[in-house]
């Protein structure tokens, strides 16, 4: 078979294509589809089959909670590899570490002197208005002044290829274990070209992040004590926690695990009390304790701020990064760049409409088949209105909504979201895809994992890639060439 039949039918519906320039295969993607095209359908479907067992297997599982049928899902999996060259990752990489150096810069300024309030290039009521500014950790001072250890910043590719930051994750961001999975299973379905292709590795992932855990001890010992904090087994991304538990060799706790006692943190065990120097918590700052926030909590540890004030325990990520992550705060990032950095923003936000603002609400209801509403502090595709696909009446039912809190929520420009070659029905498609690349932040630097999470709409024509909204994924290659 050769490329040209491969590829016969395949179409991306005027958007930015990854593998097509017009009619043209991009060269990056060549060696890739010359090996596709060596196989008939019937081997790549077998493949395909292959890594749906491999994920079924080995219980790779998202939790989706409003599905009645159950809430455990196998994570579905594209077979076809989303590739991206050297030269775009070095301006992908540089406008991410720009974009977190500003944004580090900014949480420990909020929960500090506040002088970007003062000099008001961020607006304090903004701020004042959001539910993730975190009042009960003002002033405490964290592990070299680092806020934002591990993130998962999402870019998308609009269509004229320019990659946009679609927002950035700075509290728990998840998905970190499917994108090494992802990569293993492709090692195993095309060992040969993933060494031939010259892809960047992915799965130091778990080394570098141990190395950060321990370098954060406040305690000068020889062998500190880590953990991943859970929330338990009915957690969406349990099997999340238990995988990088097992990669580091760290303990997976439950918050009646741990207790606080001298405001220091230990871990019961069989042979008693150990002391913990640092938490990888995967549980909301709302429940990490309950005398210091939400009394009803039982998932996290009571006393734990305690300890975090007075410097006894590190916790990844810090206490109060939601500020940060707010949808209506990240129309302000440009602006953080500019005034801590004195540079330009490399990578681009998506042009972002605060629905405060009068002017904004008219135009965005105005030109609302062009636009799409989002709340700014829900995720997972949840709480948003995609205006070309919206009834009347569920446009002016969300227009209610904004009008009766405005601050709930932002508008932007529907972006078509680049497209990339997916593997579906027996045959090649397109489907729309953004990125989530990995960043992990000590004390010694920063490090960007070469590629990250692609995230795929896997039906056809959906903006949505969310796993919970019918989303997959696939492995992401860097290639030097």
């Amino acid at each position: 078979m050769t490329v040209e039949e491969l590829l016969q039918g395949y179409s991306h519906d005027y958007s930015w294509d990854e593998m097509m320039d017009k009619a043209m295969l991009r060269s990056h993607y060549q060696p890739l589809f010359q090996k596709l095209a060596d196989l008939d359908f019937s081997t790549i479907s077998q493949l395909h089959q292959q890594a749906s067992e491999m994920f079924m297997s080995q219980g790779i599982t998202f939790t989706v909670y409003s599905d009645d049928a159950g809430i455990e899902r196998i994570f579905p999996f594209d077979i076809i590899p989303r590739i991206i060259t050297a030269k775009e990752w070095q301006h992908v990489e540089a406008g991410i570490k720009q974009r977190l150096k500003a944004l580090n810069m900014f949480l420990h300024d909020i929960y500090h002197d506040q002088q970007i309030l003062k000099d008001n290039i961020v607006p304090s009521w903004l701020i004042a208005s959001c539910p993730h500014f975190t009042r009960e950790v003002f002033g405490i001072d964290v592990p070299n002044n680092i806020y934002v250890h591990i993130s998962g910043i999402d870019l998308i590719r609009g269509d004229n290829g320019t990659f946009y930051i679609l927002e950035d994750n700075l509290r728990t961001p998840s998905g970190v274990s499917y994108m090494l999975e992802n990569r293993e299973v492709t090692k195993r379905l095309f060992p040969d070209l993933v060494n031939t292709s010259q892809v960047r590795m992915v799965n130091n992932y778990p080394l570098l992040l141990h190395s950060i855990l321990l370098s954060l001890s406040p305690r000068p010992v020889r062998d500190p004590v880590a953990v991943i904090l859970t929330p338990g087994i009915y957690n969406s991304a349990y099997y999340e926690h238990t995988f990088l538990a097992r990669q580091m060799g760290i303990p997976l706790v439950e918050g009646r695990d741990l207790v606080v006692n001298n405001h220091k943190v230990y871990m019961k065990t069989t042979r008693g009390h150990q002391q913990v120097d640092v938490i990888y918590r995967r549980v909301d700052d709302e429940f990490l304790d309950p005398i210091t926030f939400n009394p009803g909590s039982i998932l996290g540890v009571a006393g734990l701020i305690g300890a975090y004030r007075k410097g006894n325990v590190a916790i990844v990520n810090a206490i109060g990064n939601g500020v940060a992550d707010d949808k209506a705060v990240y129309a302000y990032v440009p602006a953080m760049i500019r005034y801590y950095l004195n540079e330009e923003p490399i990578l681009p936000n998506v042009p972002t409409y605060l629905m405060t603002d009068e002017g904004s609400r008219e135009y965005v209801f105005n030109n609302i088949e062009q636009m799409v509403l989002k709340r700014t502090n829900q995720s997972g595709g949840y709480g948003m209105l995609m205006g070309n696909k919206a009834t009347e009446k569920e446009v002016e039912e969300f227009r209610l909504k904004v009008e009766e809190n405005p601050r709930e929520f932002i508008a932007q420009p529907i972006i078509k979201l680049s497209t990339v070659p997916c593997f579906l029905d027996g045959k090649i498609q397109s489907r729309h895809v953004d990125l989530r690349p990995y960043a992990l932040c000590g004390p010694s630097g920063m490090h960007i994992v070469p590629g990250g999470l692609t995230r795929v709409a896997l039906k056809q024509g959906s903006l949505v890639v969310n796993s919970s909204q019918g989303g997959g994924s696939k492995d992401t290659w860097v290639i030097d060439q």
